[in-house]
């Protein structure tokens, strides 16, 4: 028992500290800050076009005496793409604001396709009739959420494929 009692004491003894003294501690090296990079790391183009970011704006439909009409862009804004129909002549055409419009070429892609088609100036921008039975038209309307038209004359458009789109192609038709 003897033996117990200074060994107790003893463990007893050293877990006190006099009020007022700092507790030991280890020091600790303080981090390394290191410089900030000199060159800012590039962002990695997008590698998929189905990953950029639509263009903001919501499509509008309206029928039309001799078809209809599905416009894009922001409310209150002039839209930034149109289609209509035309049911006597049987074609749809797409226009694309522009500021400049001139003659060129716009290359249109979907999940499942990828056409260039020359467009022409038209009002409000450029444009390009299709006939009704296009199946550019199908490929469009049925992409996975969003189709690309790009090209010189109107930059990069990235529009959700909403069931307007197919509802002008249907009117044209009838």
């Amino acid at each position: 028992m003897r033996i117990m009692f200074p060994l107790a004491a003893v463990v007893l003894l050293t877990g006190c500290v006099p009020p007022g003294a700092p507790p030991a501690t280890e020091e600790v090296p303080a981090p390394v800050q290191r410089p900030a990079p000199v060159r800012p790391t590039p962002v990695a183009p997008v590698a998929d076009w189905r990953d950029l970011p639509r263009t903001p704006g919501d499509w509008q439909y309206r029928g039309l005496g001799g078809g209809s009409m599905a416009t894009y862009g922001a409310r209150g804004a002039a839209p930034v793409a149109t289609l209509t129909c035309d049911r006597a002549a049987g074609q749809v055409t797409m226009t694309f604001a522009t500021p400049r419009p001139t003659a060129g070429s716009v290359t249109i892609r979907t999940t499942s396709t990828q056409r260039t088609l020359n467009v022409q100036p038209m009002a409000g921008g450029v444009g390009v009739s299709l006939a009704a039975s296009d199946r550019l038209l199908d490929a469009i309307g049925f992409s996975r959420g969003r189709f690309l038209v790009e090209g010189a004359p109107v930059g990069r458009l990235v529009l959700p494929a909403w069931a307007e789109v197919l509802r002008v192609t249907e009117d044209c038709r009838r």
